[in-house]
């Protein structure tokens, strides 16, 4: 399966992350979905299925820990690729976003290539929806 004909969904209450992950994803041919909260990411997965799943963690309503549980419930979703975007880079938010079953986390901020080479991992065939990766913190100053 070729990246353009993968369906993403992205889910972010910001904007302009949900803006910057949307154009770096469809520059390179994803076809993308968006939703500007959990509760609205729920509503639009009951009618269609998605390759990928992008998530931010701190949103109204539904957070993206919430989100990746409630996903993860789902018979029709439960293999679903799914990545956190977060700017907490914490040891134990990354430990928990994993457990509930993300595929991998990704502190912001983060670079286009970083996002899409994530994105290309665990979309991969054969790719297996467990913790396959972890973007390390970001360095103290």
């Amino acid at each position: 399966m070729t990246v353009q004909s993968q369906r993403v969904l992205v889910v972010d209450d910001s904007p302009t992350i949900r803006a910057f992950v949307v154009a770096a994803l469809e520059a390179e041919g994803y076809e993308v979905t968006t939703a500007q909260s959990g509760f609205v990411a729920l509503k639009i997965l009951q009618g269609a299925s998605f390759h990928l799943i992008v998530t931010d963690v701190n949103m109204p309503d539904i957070n993206g820990l919430e989100l990746v549980r409630f996903v993860r419930e789902k018979p029709n979703h439960k293999a679903t690729p799914l990545i956190i975007i977060s700017t907490d880079g914490r040891e134990k938010d990354r430990e928990r976003g994993m457990h509930l079953g993300a595929s991998a986390y990704l502190v912001k901020p983060f670079k286009p290539a970083e996002l899409i080479a994530l994105a290309k991992t665990v979309t991969a065939p054969g790719a297996n929806i467990a913790p396959m990766m972890v973007a390390p913190a970001p360095k103290k100053q």
